[in-house]
C-alpha cells in the first residue's frame, strides 16, 4: 500500500498549523487580542474621518466649478480635469472595508491625489482673471477649500498614525500569531511617493491684488 495514501492533505496540514497556533498563542498572557479589536475601531475611526473631510471636499467642488464657469475665457481644459478627477474620486465606493483592500486603496488614494492636482491647477490659473479675485464668493470658497486640504492632512495624518500601531502589533511576536489566528491582516497605508503629492495644499496666494 503506496505511503502517500496516508499523507495529510493540505485542507488537514493547514487545519494542524492552525491548530498548533491555537495552542502557542492561547496560553499566553497579553496574546493581544483585546488590544487588536481596540486599534481596529481606531482605525475605522480614523479612516471614516478621512471619508469625511474628503466628502466635504467633493461637496465644495460643484461650487467652485460654477462660479469658474462665470469668468470668460477661462482655460477649459483645467475646468474640465477638475471636473472629471472629481468624478472619478467620487465613483470609488469608500466603504470602511476599504482599509482592509490594499487594491482598492491604493486606486482611492491615487483618485485622491489627481483631484487634488486638478483643484491646485486650478487655483493656480485663477490667480489670472482678476474678475476671479475680486470675486468675494470665489475667494471665500477658496478659504473654505484651504481649510478642508488642511482638515484632510491632519485626519489622514492620524490614519497613518493608527495603522502604524495596528500593523505594529499585527507583525510582532506573539501577537502575530493572534494576528493569524484571527486574520488580523495588516492594513494599507498611503504610500511615502503619493503621500508628498497629497499632503499639498493648494496654492492660495491671498496677497495678490
Amino acid at each position: 500500500m503506496s505511503a502517500s495514501r496516508f499523507a495529510p492533505s493540505p485542507l488537514a496540514r493547514r487545519a494542524a498549523s492552525l491548530s498548533l497556533a491555537i495552542a502557542l498563542v492561547m496560553p499566553l498572557t497579553g496574546c493581544g487580542y483585546n488590544d487588536f479589536q481596540r486599534l481596529d475601531e481606531a482605525t475605522k475611526a480614523s479612516w471614516s474621518e478621512v471619508l469625511n473631510q474628503y466628502q466635504r471636499r467633493a461637496d465644495l467642488i460643484p461650487n467652485i466649478v460654477a462660479t469658474v464657469k462665470g469668468e470668460a475665457n477661462f482655460e477649459q481644459e483645467t475646468l474640465t480635469k477638475v471636473v472629471e478627477a472629481r468624478a472619478k474620486a467620487t465613483s470609488i465606493q469608500a466603504t470602511p472595508e476599504l482599509i482592509n483592500n490594499p487594491e482598492a486603496f491604493a486606486k482611492f488614494q491615487q483618485a485622491q491625489g489627481e483631484l487634488s492636482g486638478a483643484l491646485s491647477r486650478l487655483l493656480v490659473v485663477s490667480e489670472n482673471y482678476p474678475n476671479l479675485k475680486a470675486n468675494q464668493g470665489f475667494q471665500d470658497l477658496r478659504i473654505q477649500l484651504e481649510g478642508t486640504e488642511n482638515r484632510i492632512t491632519v485626519a489622514r495624518n492620524r490614519y497613518i498614525e493608527s495603522v502604524q500601531a495596528y500593523n505594529v502589533l499585527a507583525r510582532s511576536f506573539p501577537t502575530n500569531l493572534t494576528a493569524m489566528v484571527f486574520s488580523y491582516a495588516p492594513k494599507p497605508n498611503f504610500t511615502v511617493q503619493n503621500e508628498a503629492q497629497i499632503s499639498a495644499p493648494p496654492t492660495v496666494d491671498f496677497g495678490k491684488k
